[in-house]
């Protein structure tokens, strides 16, 4: 059984042990970060509507091999929530991006892996493509790029995943809706996620600022996301590095993409493998240990 940390060869490893817990300016936000390990860099990013303590499960045990930065997105947690721009730029993948970048640099790291779920899974695809001197490895949890999906969408996608289309419209915006109740509206499943995970996602939900920007995180996927991800295909770009892309038996992704939800990826990247693991949508959560022992071999024969 599962509780705040990870079980990995018999050694049970607590909630992010050994790490540090920094607040770091990057330039236009402040991220709250913890990182820890020794070896090369791998940064995990999280989803909606998590905070960077959804890996922990999961970072003690690469901490063994690799030095491991989590943290909050932009917008998320207790990182700062950039003020609105035209087109929700502020909340643009890019811009997440950027952030990671400067992250890193600020903690000596010049080349490093990342790792993505859910909403961080974008993220790091535009590190990947934006950067791509800088990043060795992608690993994605949680699906293709935005502009895939959405190109791709029909009745499936609409009526599984409405609430991209929720949480990204203006017109009648969802914050009000979620504000009255967010321990409600995100209801976390006690069997899979610990106490204290828990507690910090509800602290950072419960902020109404927190919840504008991770609506605004989906209106940016709708606009500009998606426009940078068109340019892109339509240049014929595609990711450099070799790409790992992982996903839940027990999420929706078999389902959209015909049993494969890497395929999408081999139209833009060259080096694609997929394995499914059986979990949910949150594999991180749901099998950590699978999880490790997948990303182990990977990571390690990229960034040796």
């Amino acid at each position: 059984m599962l509780g705040f940390g990870v079980v990995v060869e018999g050694k049970r490893r607590g909630m992010f042990d050994g790490f540090v817990l920094d607040h770091i300016d990057v330039g236009a936000v402040t991220l709250r970060v913890r990182y820890g390990g020794a070896g090369p860099a791998v940064v995990l990013l999280h989803g909606h509507p998590h905070t960077h303590v959804t890996w922990h499960k999961v970072a003690p045990a690469l901490a063994e091999r690799f030095t491991v930065v989590c943290p909050d997105l932009r917008g998320y947690g207790r990182s700062t929530v950039p003020p609105d721009e035209p087109e929700h730029a502020q909340m643009s993948k890019r811009a997440m991006a950027g952030d990671v970048v400067a992250l890193m640099r600020a903690l000596g790291h010049r080349e490093f892996a990342v790792v993505g779920h859910d909403r961080g899974s974008y993220a790091a695809f535009r590190l990947a493509m934006d950067h791509p001197g800088l990043v060795r490895a992608l690993v994605n949890i949680g699906g293709p790029p935005i502009g895939e999906v959405l190109d791709r969408a029909g009745e499936t996608f609409a009526r599984l995943w409405w609430h991209w289309f929720f949480l990204g419209q203006t017109d009648k915006p969802a914050e009000p809706l979620i504000n009255r109740d967010p321990d409600a509206w995100y209801a976390d499943k006690p069997d899979r996620v610990s106490p204290e995970a828990r507690e910090d996602y509800r602290a950072a939900r419960r902020d109404p600022a927190t919840v504008h920007a991770m609506c605004e995180d989906y209106r940016a996927g709708l606009t500009v996301d998606r426009r940078h991800d068109a340019a892109d295909k339509a240049a014929g770009r595609k990711v450099a590095c070799p790409v790992l892309v992982l996903w839940g038996a027990r999420d929706d992704l078999p389902l959209l993409y015909g049993g494969d939800p890497a395929a999408p990826w081999r139209t833009w990247a060259d080096q694609v493998e997929g394995r499914e693991v059986d979990a949910g949508h949150s594999v991180q959560e749901d099998a950590p240990g699978a999880l490790v022992a997948l990303l182990v071999p990977f990571l390690t024969s990229h960034l040796a």
